[in-house]
């Protein structure tokens, strides 16, 4: 999967971004609005984790992603 195609469907996708980071709210999502950098930002100010692992989390996330997320 590649990371236009999950910011082109952001709205779609914040349920599957919740579900793998609980901690993140809606006005994160807002502000994430399908971003890399800024999702990984705010995983790490959420989380208290390194930037590297926040980084990690979202590659891991990304290749996670299916098909099926988009139905």
């Amino acid at each position: 999967m590649n990371w236009e195609r999950i910011e082109g469907n952001w709205k779609q996708l914040t349920g599957k971004a919740k579900e793998n980071w609980g901690k993140l709210t809606d006005d994160d999502m807002d502000v994430v609005a399908g971003r890399r950098d800024q999702l990984a930002g705010k995983i790490q100010e959420r989380y208290g984790i390194a930037k590297d692992e926040a980084e990690e989390q979202v590659n891991s996330w990304e290749r996670s992603a299916t098909d099926d997320w988009f139905r």
